[in-house]
């Protein structure tokens, strides 16, 4: 009964922290985590090559298994990034583009505003 307290404790706490974030601030936490197995990087690369792709020739293209696949595609899915429609017995994914246009956008902002103050130099002192 006290675990089941600290974990509902814990997903509250977690919860509660990300509020304080702006809703484009978190979207971009969310995409960056997305993109930051190479697997996923891979499938939006992939599916950017070929517009549209059936689910079995995405794991036939990637070092990878059919279950490991679905699981990349889930969450890229989860996101919106892609998009899944069934036809039969398979899912033909595609990109998301008019989402991945506007985090290109907010990223872009994002790193223009990250890298307009002069940067520190690997071999010099911060004069904070």
């Amino acid at each position: 009964m006290t675990y089941v307290c600290v974990i509902a404790l814990t997903s509250a706490m977690t919860y509660a922290k990300t509020t304080i974030f702006t809703q484009e601030q978190q979207q971009l936490a969310r995409v960056a985590k997305a993109l930051a197995h190479p697997a996923r990087v891979a499938i939006i690369q992939l599916l950017a090559s070929k517009q549209t792709c059936i689910s079995g020739d995405i794991a036939a293209e990637l070092p990878l298994s059919r279950t490991t696949v679905s699981q990349h595609l889930q969450g890229l899915k989860a996101l919106d990034l892609i998009r899944g429609e069934i036809d039969g017995l398979t899912i033909c994914y595609c990109l998301n583009t008019d989402l991945l246009r506007q985090v290109q956008q907010q990223f872009t902002a994002f790193f223009s505003a990250a890298t307009t103050s002069p940067a520190c130099e690997p071999t010099t002192t911060c004069t904070c």
